[in-house]
């Protein structure tokens, strides 16, 4: 680990609660090996939902573990040092030209001669400066008329015909090899694949092309009998096994003939020549010592292929036509269509055999295919200029984006400075007439409804669709304003990428949390006048059910009974009552008389001081609970919930939460008509109310003063 103690002299600035480098010059990149990972904002990030570059979060991930480390970004910044002429352009606007390139040592002066080589191959000079852009499509870098270093050769890279077809014969027949441009070709390791399998064919139809009578005992029409005999050879040698089965023992004849049973299940229904259940049938009758019949006797469902047996093998091979084949007469037979059948085992297992034999003889006894393995041995050579594309490619992306990755985790002076948007932030969500600048996208809605609350922020969890897109998740801290009956699941609002696209925000989830002191102040007086509703809500639901349930049950009464006599006035019980009232308001009136005294025994200007004493005793807890919330309120965990790794407490106070969150303003000049014409009627019961109050304070008042 690096210490503190280098000699570089770091600017630091103090934003959120903590000290942050300032990165600002080329030396401070030069240098950033030597700063303590301690003073780091982030100790590692991951390489999805950001919006910077993902090639670059890809170039910078050289494990491919997801996630990007300190030492990934210092050995970054420590190259893009070395072969960049002059750090300092990696503050300035996107584009590396072709000088700004250091070619003091082999490696920078290959870089820079593949680098000059993707200008002219994108139609640019070398004035011109290179962009993310150029290496968006590849193809353009490696196209097929010329060598590109991924040793794959395609037919457009020769003008040799030979060569050329032989190209296209390989990618007809084995699929080819993908080539850096996006086509087809062939490698050295297809094509010498291709050339074995050629050579085995080649040598397999020279040896069936000799003159034997072993391997053509019928000349031309040895094909067409082998296929005969090869037809029929398992049912013949079935039907020999079993006559030997036979002599061997006189029991087995009975059994190795079918049972008559099995021809009673034929006797009910329409039999055919082609029946499986009489194909299934020895192909004639079993006995020790019998020959096959070739005529009368034989299986009906075999007559026709035994007739041709008879006619394309028998006949020719044994020079007659016999009315029955024994078993010495069948093996012979066998025995000299066995080179043929041998040879047709031997035949190469490849896809080659859709070229004609004539062609792949012309492969495999002319050139072509070692011009091509030049060819291809040429394109390996030109390897270098691949590796080094993939170089500059890095080199221009980290020009671009290294630095806004930078102040966005070596410090957060994106977030806090607010000149751009940090990497981090997704969008802005507009609900209820403000504005969340503060939105992540949310991947693991469940991880991050666990951590999140530790930031001390109200967050509002919603589902973002839009037509033709898969939904995204994304939470929103709401830092100013009023939230007090802000957010329930189910509201909805917009939320803008930072694409400038819209997508419908439907609210899922609400994590509450105090937003400020002021608001604070007042919820206990809020709380206890929702109480009161609510308790009023439930007293009035409650006797509106128990006059609806008398008046029912005595409707009821009336019609099932006489009419009972008409009770009379109690007197008694409504003197208890009014005496009840008039002790309750006799005991709010002393009560009342007693407060008011008291604050007349006051001086005039200490009665709005305890007032104000009364309120904040009300309200101290409230607003103690708030500051203490908004006081460790942070940008921290919401980063952590999902999957990085912040290394200090990035504080979010009040008047920056406020900078967070927007709130509807009027625009400035406007004018505002006042006249409500569906305005509710005001009543008069607020001022008769303190006129009341004022006549009590008075009559309190004179009475004991």
């Amino acid at each position: 680990m690096a210490d503190n103690t280098t000699q570089h002299k770091w600017r630091f600035f103090r934003s959120g609660g903590f000290d942050q480098v300032a990165l600002e010059t080329g030396a401070d990149l030069q240098h950033l090996n030597e700063l303590d990972p301690k003073l780091w904002t982030v100790l590692s990030c991951p390489t999805s939902g950001l919006e910077i570059n993902s090639r670059t979060l890809a170039l910078l991930d050289v494990d491919g573990d997801g996630q990007i480390r300190v030492p990934e970004i210092q050995a970054a910044v420590s190259w893009c040092c070395q072969r960049l002429t002059d750090a300092q352009l990696m503050f300035q606007p996107p584009g590396v030209p072709l000088d700004a390139i250091s070619d003091a040592d082999e490696i920078g002066a290959a870089i820079k001669l593949a680098a000059l080589r993707v200008l002219e191959y994108t139609g640019k000079t070398a004035a011109d400066s290179l962009q993310v852009g150029d290496f968006t499509d590849k193809s353009r870098l490696f196209s097929p008329d010329h060598f590109n270093g991924d040793g794959v050769v395609m037919a457009e890279l020769t003008a040799d015909d030979d060569v050329k077809q032989l190209i296209t014969d390989i990618v007809s027949v084995l699929g080819g090899v993908a080539d850096c441009s996006g086509g087809m070709g062939t490698d050295t390791e297809m094509l010498n694949s291709f050339m074995a399998q050629a050579q085995a064919i080649v040598d397999w139809h020279k040896a069936g092309a000799a003159e034997s009578d072993d391997l053509h005992p019928l000349g031309n029409d040895t094909a067409a009998a082998v296929a005969v005999f090869d037809s029929v050879q398992e049912k013949v040698d079935d039907f020999f096994v079993r006559c030997q089965l036979a002599a061997f023992d006189s029991r087995a004849a009975q059994t190795l003939n079918p049972e008559a049973t099995v021809y009673a299940v034929l006797a009910n229904r329409a039999i055919g020549q082609s029946d499986d259940d009489i194909a299934a049938l020895p192909l004639a009758e079993v006995g020790a010592g019998l020959a096959l019949p070739l005529g009368q006797g034989i299986n009906p469902a075999w007559a026709e292929k035994i007739e041709q047996l008879s006619q394309l093998v028998i006949k020719p091979l044994l020079g007659n036509t016999p009315d029955s084949l024994s078993l010495a007469e069948w093996s012979a037979i066998s025995a000299k269509l066995a080179t043929w059948r041998a040879w047709q085992a031997a035949k190469p297992d490849s896809a080659l055999h859709q070229l004609a034999p004539e062609r792949l003889t012309t492969i495999v006894t002319t050139d072509a295919a070692a011009r091509l393995q030049q060819l291809i041995a040429l394109d390996v050579a030109e390897k270098t200029f691949a590796d080094n594309v993939d170089a500059v490619e890095r080199l221009v992306h980290y020009q671009s984006n290294l630095v806004t990755l930078l102040r966005n985790y070596v410090s957060l002076s994106d977030f806090y400075q607010g000149e751009n948007k940090a990497i981090f932030q997704a969008g802005t969500l507009y609900l209820d007439q403000r504005s969340c600048e503060l939105v992540l996208y949310v991947a693991d809605m469940a991880r991050h409804a666990s951590m999140a609350p530790f930031s001390g922020c109200y967050l509002v969890y919603c589902t973002c669709t839009r037509q033709g897109e898969a939904a995204v998740n994304i939470v929103a801290a709401l830092t100013g304003g009023d939230v007090d009956e802000l957010m329930v699941p189910g509201r909805n609002g917009i939320f803008y990428d930072r694409n400038g696209r819209d997508w419908k925000a439907s609210v899922i989830k609400v994590v509450a949390q105090p937003v400020s002191i002021r608001q604070a102040f007042w919820s206990p007086y809020k709380r206890v006048a929702a109480f009161i509703e609510a308790q009023l809500q439930k007293f009035a639901a409650s006797r509106d059910k128990d006059i609806e349930t008398k008046t029912t049950s005595g409707v009821a009464d009336a019609a099932a009974a006489p009419a009972a006599a008409t009770s009379g006035f109690d007197i008694a019980k409504f003197a208890g009552i009014f005496a009840a009232i008039g002790l309750a308001l006799g005991a709010l009136g002393t009560m009342l008389a007693a407060v008011v005294a008291g604050l007349f025994s006051l001086q005039w200007w200490q009665i709005p001081l305890v007032l104000l004493g009364v309120m904040l005793l009300i309200s101290c807890p409230s607003m103690l609970m708030a500051f203490m919330t908004l006081r460790r309120r942070n940008l921290g965990p919401l980063l952590d919930a999902n999957g990085w790794a912040v290394n200090t407490r990035a504080k979010i106070n009040v008047p920056f939460g406020a900078a967070l969150t927007g709130l509807a303003k009027l625009p400035k000049g406007a004018k505002r008509s006042l006249k409500d014409p569906y305005a509710g009627k005001k009543q008069p019961w607020g001022l008769i109310l303190l006129m009341v109050l004022v006549i009590a304070a008075a009559i309190g008042y004179w009475w004991y003063w």
